[in-house]
């Protein structure tokens, strides 16, 4: 089992930044890959970055150049730096672990609201 806690949300302008954090319940060495996704109204939940314990990142086009992910084993987080925010950003952010064999299992967070006022 995997607990994780996301923070970091809020209401910002068109053109600004907020940074996103969540904190797993076990050293995120051990995780293979953590994940933003979010969810916008009426939408299907999509990934926005992934991180994997290698190191290796991944990001939607939408947010290529906005966006980083970074992790810190000494945090046990995973943050997501969001800069230059557009209206079409606004969604609830979640935070996904994805434990690979033996012990395979997906988690997820609760959510965190972004919401971005043009």
């Amino acid at each position: 089992q995997v607990q994780l806690v996301e923070s970091g949300g809020g209401l910002v302008q068109a053109g600004g930044s907020l940074r996103l954090s969540c904190a797993a319940s076990r050293p995120i060495f051990r995780i293979n890959t953590m994940a933003w996704y979010r969810q916008a109204p009426g939408k299907q939940r999509d990934v926005v970055a992934a991180i994997t314990n290698c190191g290796e990142t991944y990001y939607a086009s939408s947010v290529q150049g906005r966006f980083t992910i970074s992790s810190d084993n000494a945090r046990n987080t995973v943050d997501l730096q969001m800069n230059n925010l557009k209206h079409e950003d606004t969604a609830i952010y979640y935070c996904k672990a994805v434990i690979l064999p033996p012990e395979p299992g997906n988690y997820w967070g609760q959510g965190t609201q972004v919401t971005v006022s043009s």
